[in-house]
């Protein structure tokens, strides 16, 4: 499927000069600039998990990992934000049809922060749910039209509590300033806040049910491209910016060893053998973590068409393997920047902002591989893990 959706990639690249020539301004006004995020629309990206049935493309996930990886490569959180409202119109597809239609019958794909910590508090009201909470993270916020919020119902009798999610237009979110961060501060993550709202049932799903990939709006939509687990699916999306941030990193060190001379005299880094050990090793690490990237994506993606939903054993291991390649990619632009000199802790040099924000990125829960070794293990032996997978 590779060439199938070329055009837009090929759309995106023309956009790559202006998304790294923003990428400071994005950083100093604390989100994405929004002459990017209005040339991103223009490009028709975000209907890249839009139903076919809706007018969408569907596209193959591979494609999605080379255009989330592209544009990290200009700006870590652009690409961020990027592939996260990508991937939450891919949510959409596992709430009940009525869902999808009240959305995607009234625009061709909406701008979302997407929240799974069960932050809020809902419940159960005659027609739907009265849903209140304060959520973090609220990446895509700054240019959102809808928020996807998870809530916690209180359990049923004896069972546990349930955990649902939540579309509701962002003219019910208020978004609090509270994003002064020390890396990815261009996603403009604020937080959302919402008190007393009444939100349609239709307009709620079940994590646990969209954990497994097959829901009933999933089941309707009979696409392959929905019938894959929810949280490897978010762990790529997050994963492949971290993958555009170590190339980038690794192509501005090549760049700079060509210039800087070192200490004491007047002979160029590029001379060094220790110079071109580091970047001959530091090319292929990044090479090989987008290499991995593809291949987990096209792993995940292969479950569409299984005739079962993917087991938690998978679903545990491929959470791990985007893990595994997330702190490989930050450790690529840490290396690269011991080698570059402290003259790359200025500022103005883009390599400090991608140091920043690949630390940043890798922080990310789904990220945590003490976590995720962890369940995976459990897994492994015929135990039951401790935390969802």
């Amino acid at each position: 499927m590779s060439g199938q959706f070329q055009s837009l990639e090929d759309a995106v690249e023309a956009l790559i000069p202006d998304i790294e020539a923003a990428a400071e301004e994005a950083e100093r006004e604390r989100k994405p600039a929004d002459h990017v995020m209005r040339a991103l629309e223009e490009t028709g990206l975000f209907k890249s998990f839009v139903p076919q049935r809706f007018g969408g493309m569907e596209i193959d996930y591979a494609t999605f990992m080379r255009i989330g990886i592209r544009i990290a490569e200009a700006c870590a959180s652009t690409g961020w934000v990027t592939t996260f409202c990508m991937e939450h119109n891919w949510l959409l597809a596992h709430f009940d049809p009525a869902a999808q239609q009240q959305v995607w019958d009234n625009q061709p794909y909406f701008l979302a922060p997407g929240s799974i910590s069960p932050n809020g508090r809902a419940e159960a009201v005659e027609g739907g749910h009265q849903l209140n909470g304060r959520w973090q993270w609220g990446t895509g916020v700054m240019h959102a039209d809808w928020a996807l919020l998870a809530g916690m119902l209180p359990p049923a009798g004896d069972g546990p509590p349930e955990v649902r999610m939540f579309m509701v237009p962002i003219g019910d979110v208020t978004v609090e300033d509270t994003w002064h961060v020390d890396g990815m501060a261009a996603t403009g993550s604020n937080d959302m806040i919402v008190e007393d709202l009444f939100v349609p049932a239709h307009m709620s799903q079940s994590v646990a049910i969209m954990a497994q990939g097959h829901s009933s709006g999933s089941l309707w939509l009979d696409s392959p491209t929905f019938k894959t687990p929810m949280i490897p699916f978010k762990c790529i999306t997050a994963a492949a910016p971290a993958v555009g941030s170590a190339k980038r990193a690794v192509a501005l060190f090549r760049e700079r060893v060509t210039q800087r001379t070192q200490w004491g005299s007047q002979t160029k880094q590029q001379d060094s053998a220790s110079a071109q050990m580091r970047l001959g090793n530091l090319m292929v690490r990044a090479q090989q973590a987008e290499v991995l990237m593809l291949s987990i994506a096209t792993q995940l993606e292969a479950w569409g068409t299984a005739a079962q939903p993917c087991p938690g054993e998978e679903r545990a291991r491929i959470r791990l393997s985007c893990a595994h390649v997330v702190h490989l990619c930050r450790d690529i632009v840490r290396d690269v920047m011991e080698a570059s000199g402290a003259s790359a802790h200025f500022l103005s040099n883009p390599l400090q902002r991608i140091h920043r924000d690949v630390h940043t990125m890798a922080c990310h829960t789904v990220f945590d591989k003490d976590l995720g070794s962890e369940a995976y293990g459990q897994l492994l032996l015929g135990l039951t893990p401790a935390r969802p997978i």
